[in-house]
């Protein structure tokens, strides 16, 4: 999979994973800072990557 950049636009975010997008900012989904700016996870992305994401290790890395 390719790192996409994950974004938060005022109606809807999108994972920076796997391109999956949920109206407005999701509860259960995950927020990362990489390099200065934030980075959002979906539910399913950060439960397969949560080591790496407990790690801190940039997501770039899985």
């Amino acid at each position: 999979m390719d790192h996409k950049t994950s974004q938060t636009t005022g109606q809807s975010t999108t994972c920076g994973r796997c391109g999956a997008t949920h109206e407005g900012l999701p509860l259960t989904w995950t927020c990362s800072v990489e390099n200065g700016r934030r980075v959002y996870f979906c539910e399913s992305c950060a439960r397969r990557h949560l080591r790496s994401i407990e790690g801190r290790l940039d997501s770039a890395w899985w």
